[in-house]
């Protein structure tokens, strides 16, 4: 069969979308040092119910059945009914509600650890940073995933507080322990700094320490320099970083900034020059020379607040990168909440789908402020990814319009626009936009032209689909999708068969585990009166999609011409539950009526139109 939907190139368009270049010491996992010498974190454990997401058996004491007597609200509402509707709640990826629910049990059932555990995980989870630091555990029972991060989040509330002193005074005593040993690591100096502790602010970084911390370590201490007026000192070491081969693609802007800051606009334009003979493509460096060929203020260096922001940027990032999805959200929860960069909410978006709480995560994209114009498209059309994923079009299309909105000029936009409109069977409106300028183009993509022959093909304008299909074939004559649709089209018209199927067997040589390309291999094989090998195929085709009716109503019709006439009514009869369309069920009690007559022996003439 053709595929009912343009999912597959939906999606894989999310890769073209991305956001604009942030800070420069916010991008990590490093190319240098090489990733096996990066100490990975231990397993991460689950830490909060979300989408997708398996609860772990509890460690710690039970959460009773039965309270007695029975802890109520003011509304009259039990403990552990809340704690159900909590439960729900995370189990759906409404993260916030599901903290309120928790924070109304914490309050009525204080002496359970569990729920000050669980309720303490949700808040950090849900961005209910003040909550979470009112009940941070001190349970001994409680795994160092909490405790740790109880302390992390201390530190900085009281930071984001005033408190630098207090935060400074804590981290010294008690250095925040695995797993979140490197956010503590790497926000303790900027803290150090703003408490005025200029000797634990300027320490050097620890060389035992993993290599990502003291690596950034030693960048954030040339800032601080910087910030205490010490510039040979900051030079010095800004200059190693941006030297070492290792390190250059990572650092070497930010010495460039850093020259800029000094008045040194020449020598600035010169490196950035140099490295871009090497790396053409950088677009960081690309900005940075174009702001200083024309004298564009250099950015500036971070005030404390900020980067404790950008350095838990750094270590999300890193756990990310290492698979513990659910401690980015958190270091990026408190980031936000010393310094609310948009493209700290748009990574938060991004991480929080990443750890499958995707309503969460649509909710955090779409606060992304219409004002920074390219990180807001980005955001929107990740929402739009998102709720298209989540079977919700009309939304998803939405999204998709509003980023359009503010980046019109962008082709990427209109491409995924037009793929939603097809999955919504508004051909038409599709049609505008892969036929307007931004998508018609001279080096317009075979993807382009195969969504554009699909649509064609469903408005029954079989010439102009052809010439579409036959292009993007061009374009990549081995596109498995382009070969299946092209060749299914030959195939089920009765006008190229052998052509056809021969296409859609090199499409299903290149994707064997594809349902839909097998039922149009089986359909090949029907068509051309293989009945026999066709109820092969096509009973491997329906076991790899089971609910596809399609695939169901063409089984039914090879058993039927086999002579298995009883498999036949009950795979048509499937057909039926299926949610066909008008078309095809008629076709079907049509059939369950009058089964298959010679008319229908499917044979196509196989010559050429």
């Amino acid at each position: 069969m053709r595929h009912p939907s343009l999912r597959s190139l939906l999606i894989a368009a999310s890769a073209l979308i991305a956001v604009p270049a942030v800070a420069q010491d916010a991008v990590p996992p490093l190319s240098a040092p090489a990733p096996d010498a990066v100490e990975p974190l231990p397993p991460v454990p689950l830490i909060v119910v979300g989408e997708g997401a398996e609860t772990p058996a509890p460690t710690i004491e039970a959460i009773p059945r039965v309270w007695a007597p029975v802890p109520r609200d003011d509304d009259g509402r039990s403990a552990y009914g809340l704690y159900l509707s909590a439960r729900s709640a995370l189990s759906q990826g409404q993260t916030g509600v599901g903290a309120d629910f928790l924070a109304s049990v914490e309050a009525l059932t204080p002496e359970q650890p569990a729920i000050q555990d669980q309720t303490f995980i949700a808040a950090l989870m849900a961005g209910d940073l003040n909550v979470a630091a009112r009940i941070t555990p001190a349970s001994t029972t409680a795994s160092p995933v909490v405790t740790e991060a109880g302390a992390l989040v201390t530190a900085v509330q009281s930071f984001v507080g005033g408190d630098a002193r207090s935060a400074n005074e804590s981290l010294k005593a008690h250095p925040v322990g695995a797993p979140h040993a490197r956010a503590g690591v790497l926000i303790a100096p900027w803290i150090a700094a703003a408490a005025g502790d200029w000797d634990t602010a300027l320490a050097e970084p620890n060389p035992t320490g993993d290599p990502l911390s003291l690596l950034f370590g030693r960048y954030h201490r040339a800032q601080l320099l910087e910030h205490r007026r010490r510039y040979p000192e900051a030079e010095a070491a800004l200059k190693a970083l941006a030297e070492d081969r290792r390190t250059a693609p990572q650092f070497r802007v930010s010495y460039g900034e850093f020259l800029e800051r000094r008045g040194r606009g020449d020598e600035a334009r010169a490196l950035y020059e140099g490295a871009l003979a090497g790396a053409p493509s950088d677009g960081g460096l690309t900005r940075a020379l174009s702001r200083v060929t024309s004298r564009g203020r250099p950015p500036a260096l971070p005030e404390f607040r900020k980067g404790a922001a950008r350095a838990l940027t750094i270590a999300a990032a890193q756990a990310s990168a290492e698979g513990a999805h659910e401690f980015a959200v958190v270091y990026l929860r408190l980031s936000l909440n010393l310094d609310r960069e948009p493209e700290t909410l748009y990574v938060l978006g991004q991480t929080l789908s990443q750890a499958g709480m995707n309503t969460a995560a649509r909710a955090v994209l779409a606060e992304v402020p219409v004002s920074e114009t390219a990180i807001h498209a980005a955001a929107q059309v990740q929402r739009g990814l998102s709720l298209a994923r989540d079977e919700q079009p009309e939304e998803a299309l939405a999204a998709f319009r509003t980023a359009a909105a503010v980046t019109p000029q962008d082709p990427r936009i209109p491409y995924l626009a037009a793929g939603q409109l097809l999955q919504l069977e508004r051909y038409e409106e599709a049609l505008d936009l892969l036929n307007g300028p931004l998508l018609n183009t001279a080096d317009q993509s075979g993807d382009v032209r195969f969504m554009r022959g699909a649509a064609y093909e469903s408005l029954g304008r079989i010439p102009e689909a052809e010439a579409e299909l036959w292009a993007a074939l061009q374009v990549d004559p081995d596109e498995p999708a382009y070969l299946n649709y092209l060749g299914y089209l030959w195939v089920d018209s009765g006008t190229r068969v052998a052509e056809g199927a021969e296409m859609i067997a090199r499409a299903h040589a290149a994707d064997p585990d594809d349902g839909n390309i097998q039922d149009s291999l089986g359909w090949a094989q029907y068509r051309q009166g293989q009945y026999d090998v066709a109820v092969d195929t096509l009973e491997q085709a329906v076991a790899k999609e089971p609910a596809n009716a399609e695939i169901n109503d063409h089984l039914g019709d090879a058993y039927w011409k086999v002579g298995r006439r009883r498999e036949a009514g009950f795979q048509w009869n499937r057909v039926l539950t299926l949610d066909p369309d008008a078309e095809r069920r008629a076709e079907v009690e049509r059939k369950l009526v009058q089964g298959l007559g010679d008319a229908d022996n499917g044979v196509g003439a196989g010559g050429e139109p």
